[in-house]
């Protein structure tokens, strides 16, 4: 296995995968589960949106760059337990910005849950802040 850390976008025969990896890596009490047909649908409107941090054949990160065509929207920033605190969660931000501004994008926003200090921490020392007067409102479909 090598050593070296590659980020890159997901392949389509790697999408189990990374749901297996969010249920050790991810926060995911809180929120509806992923399904197979959703991360096919992501993967099919948008190949280069999950961008993986791999070693050797083993996932250690992820992070997803939703772009509506005007903003860029980062969800599930996703580092193995074993792998945190080696600057993973840094590039896989890193990699997400330079998406972004590739596609156009002036802003971004991540998706953090409210009780994920430890997310906390690496938002704010990458240049993110928590923005008090706006709130997230959703409806399941």
């Amino acid at each position: 296995m090598s050593d070296q850390l590659v980020l890159r976008a997901a392949e389509s025969r790697e999408l189990a995968a990374v749901m297996a990896f969010w249920t050790t890596a991810a926060e995911n009490a809180s929120r509806p589960a992923d399904t197979p047909a959703a991360m096919a649908a992501l993967h099919l409107r948008d190949a280069d949106a999950l961008i993986l941090a791999v070693q050797g054949d083993r996932i250690v990160g992820t992070i997803i760059v939703g772009w509506d065509g005007w903003r860029c929207h980062v969800y599930r920033l996703a580092v193995h337990p074993d792998r945190r605190r080696e600057g993973i969660g840094r590039a896989l931000i890193t990699a997400a910005e330079d998406r972004a501004r590739a596609l156009g994008a002036t802003r971004m926003d991540a998706m953090v849950l409210d009780g994920n200090d430890q997310a906390h921490r690496i938002w704010a020392a990458r240049g993110y802040h928590r923005q008090d007067e706006w709130s997230r409102w959703v409806k399941p479909l």
